[in-house]
């Protein structure tokens, strides 16, 4: 997959793929010929890498190359001569944006025998607030069975319909609530974060990391809109008793790579440079609640056809993102009602892309949700969460919201916690996880993709898959007899000794069945019988002592 996506930018970028086109007044992206010269060397990338991006890659088996080097230095310095001033560098693209009025200096800059290509970015009628078109706040609260909610859930607050509908709960419980885990958002601005009372832990636990302006460079990002507030606190409220996130221990970046004013596709660059400096400071996973069809200037808006994973610069940058290691995910979009173009947009259309659709507190699709499949044919939206009904935060409290730009964060932070419980596992086999456990994993369509997640079960399947959690991963430690089993199956112990808290699990993450054996009833065996009342399917096995936890699988006929 990596080697895919880092071979179709290059044979991009030499054939002139990333086409001729208008972006923004007075802007322009200029693509280098080359590398060549650079002070940085592959050998030594803690020069441009953060000690965590490093380790992110080290972690599963990604090797630096060429397209992580940053742009020739000397080559923005010969273009910056000209009087241009520099927005954006993006190694991934291997160029910069610029700003100039003077139509001479970018005559001369297209001449320089570094450059390879330039494009310009054109004004049109500014269309106020386009990138979430379809989206409304201050809606009703969707309903609650507040009988059927439980000591803890009540800590949830106006969040919990939310974080139930995909089973979240349970991971949290276990304790995994995004600590250690580092979330990029990729929005509009931050209005009120250094104020609102739902991020004073936020703020008190030093775990807002930083914020940069890609729009406005050197900018204030929080002034700039309200969009990235609301999109924030589906993660990172943490006000038990009001709201509690998906991710609410996690750590964060907030970078504003949209302009709220207008919309052009020098955002798309935006949202490149964005994703690369998220990938430079190590981020874990990245939310985009951000989408790209329709332009101010109409002449280069994209067609259906540019919606198949391999077209659009922000599609590129966000399978690069993923072939970096990184959890990138998008909103599918708000025009599931458009007569002319229902389907998502990019860079939800990427491969690699975790793609989130809306439904209700019913589990419906909401009307508004786009929908796939991409131009090529694969399914599109990835999974879904609730976008009708959604807890937010507003200026001081909270409200509801409509949009996929909250489904998506939705996942996300949940995503990072599932991680956090199992971090041997890829991007890739988090959503693949996901994917397999979904409400519609066995028919998944173009309308709600594989449904709506289950986290618990994702969990378990996890468990399965890679053996974390502090467990052992030598599954021949806990031999099992019979397997598959009807009512009582056996355990050989191998040596394990002490006091032995065993548990057994179905794949809901619901414990079954437990019992605690003293060191004076072992032998080499134990046995655990009485189970013929259990559905037929997977178990998962937990034996622990006070020096380790072990772990099995066994099957209920």
């Amino acid at each position: 997959m990596r080697r895919n996506i880092l071979f179709l930018l290059t044979i991009l970028l030499l054939s002139g793929g990333l086409s001729y086109a208008q972006v923004a007044p007075n802007k322009y992206f200029i693509q280098f010929t080359d590398k060549n010269n650079s002070p940085y060397s592959l050998s030594h990338p803690e020069e441009f890498l953060t000690a965590r991006a490093i380790a992110r890659r080290q972690a599963h088996d990604i090797p630096i190359v060429e397209n992580d080097l940053p742009v020739n230095q000397s080559y923005v310095q010969k273009v910056a001569s000209y009087g241009v001033q520099i927005l954006t560098r993006s190694r991934w693209m291997n160029g910069v944006t610029i700003y100039s009025a003077d139509s001479a200096a970018i005559d001369s800059i297209e001449n320089l025998p570094f450059v390879k290509r330039t494009f310009f970015f054109k004004n049109g009628e500014h269309k106020k607030e386009s990138f979430f078109k379809n989206e409304r706040v201050g809606l009703n609260p969707p309903a609650v069975n507040t009988k059927a909610v439980s000591a803890d859930e009540k800590a949830y607050g106006t969040a919990l319909t939310q974080i139930k509908q995909i089973n979240g709960v349970p991971l949290h419980k276990k304790g995994y609530r995004g600590q250690g885990m580092v979330i990029a958002i990729l929005d509009a601005g931050y209005q009120d974060v250094p104020t609102q009372t739902l991020f004073d832990s936020l703020r008190d636990e030093h775990r807002l990391l930083g914020t940069k302006d890609f729009v406005n460079p050197g900018g204030n990002v929080y002034p700039q809109h309200y969009h990235g507030r609301m999109v924030l606190s589906c993660m990172a409220a943490d006000d038990p008793g009001v709201m509690i996130g998906t991710a609410p221990k996690a750590s964060f970046w907030l970078l504003r790579t949209e302009d709220a004013a207008s919309e052009n596709i020098i955002e798309e660059y935006n949202w490149v440079a964005g994703a690369e400096f998220a990938d430079s400071v190590g981020a874990d996973v990245i939310n985009s609640s951000l989408g790209y069809i329709g332009f101010d200037d109409t002449t280069v808006s994209h067609p259906y056809a540019d919606m198949d994973g391999k077209t659009c610069v922000s599609t590129l940058g966000a399978e690069i993102a993923a072939s970096k290691g990184i959890l990138v995910v998008n909103s599918a979009g708000n025009e599931g009602q458009s007569t002319t173009f229902p389907w998502i947009s990019a860079p939800a259309d990427g491969d690699s892309v975790f793609t989130i659709g809306a439904v209700n507190s019913l589990g419906l699709r909401a009307s508004f949700s786009s929908q796939g499949p991409t131009y090529d044919g694969r399914v599109k939206p990835t999974v879904m969460a609730l976008g009708q009904g959604t807890a937010v935060a507003d200026t001081s409290g909270v409200t509801y919201g409509s949009g996929t730009s909250f489904s998506s964060p939705i996942i996300a932070g949940m995503s990072a916690c599932l991680w956090q419980a199992h971090p041997a596992a890829t991007n890739m086999q988090i959503i693949k996880a996901l994917k397999e456990t979904a409400s519609m994993h066995a028919n998944p369509d173009t309308l709600m993709g594989w449904g709506i997640p289950d986290f618990a079960k994702a969990d378990s399947l996890l468990q399965i898959w890679t053996g974390m959690r502090s467990f052992s991963s030598k599954s021949e430690t806990l031999q099992t007899i019979p397997n598959p089993f009807y009512s009582a199956f056996k355990v050989k112990l191998n040596g394990i000794h002490g006091t032995l808290d065993v548990q057994l699990y179905d794949l809901s993450g619901r414990l079954v069945y437990k019992k605690i054996y003293s060191p004076g009833s072992l032998s080499s065996w134990i046995q655990l019988s009485g189970l013929d009342q259990l559905h037929p399917g997977i178990y998962l096995l937990e034996i622990s002592n006070t020096q380790r936890i072990y772990f099995g699988k066994v099957i209920k006929e």
